[in-house]
């Protein structure tokens, strides 16, 4: 059977597991971005804070994909809870460092001028510097979906939703008839929906930043 028949025979099986693998990377990343936004706001003004989150997130990189989800498997057990664990870990370090380097990077002038005015500290925050941040925090959780897209077919080591089944599958029956094309088929599944999700976040930056921080 040639790949694009493989392909067309298991069609339905392949859509319902690359809904289940985006479904999962998007949903990590959101609850990565609010825990690493609030992270890079609570330490940006602290030059020790932000250094300290940024090796802790840096840190956690370095913990091999199958290393973290067998300490995490006992306390978690299998399926979607580990796997959510680990991604959303996974997925801090770009956010958080560049939420700080975002905030960290507002002229000061600008957060003057708007307490000048009689702004809170909360409404120059939200008003003013994260607003202004925008761009950087969201090129960060560009980066870390784009890590997560591929972090996530390890996923299937926990029995975790997404297309690593179909790429653990076909390397299990290694030799077998279409285990070549089961495997090449969940890697090239990811590379395609890493691909639109990248696209959808140009999309988003371009809509949700102003022209004047787009030329930055």
């Amino acid at each position: 059977m040639s790949f694009w028949e493989f392909v067309s025979d298991r069609w339905s099986r392949l859509l319902s597991e690359s809904l289940l693998h985006v479904s999962a990377v998007v949903q990590c990343t959101i609850l990565a971005a609010i825990v690493g936004v609030t992270v890079g706001i609570a330490v940006y003004r602290s030059p020790f804070g932000s250094a300290v989150a940024t090796a802790l997130t840096s840190a956690i990189l370095t913990i091999p994909s199958f290393a973290l989800l067998g300490l995490l498997i006992p306390v978690l057990g299998l399926g979607a809870p580990p796997t959510v664990a680990a991604l959303v870990l996974y997925g801090l370090l770009p956010i958080v460092r560049n939420t700080i380097v975002g905030l960290a990077g507002v002229d000061g002038a600008v957060t003057d001028a708007a307490r000048g005015i009689g702004m809170n500290r909360l409404g120059v925050l939200t008003r003013i510097e994260l607003r202004l941040a925008w761009p950087a925090i969201l090129a960060g959780m560009r980066v870390a979906t784009q890590m997560l897209m591929g972090i996530a077919a390890i996923a299937a080591y926990a029995r975790g939703p997404g297309l690593g089944v179909e790429i653990f599958a076909g390397l299990t029956r290694a030799g077998s008839a279409n285990a070549t094309n089961q495997a090449i088929a969940g890697t090239v599944g990811i590379v395609v929906l890493a691909l639109i999700l990248d696209g959808i976040f140009v999309l988003i930056g371009r809509y949700t930043t102003s022209r004047g921080l787009r030329g930055q």
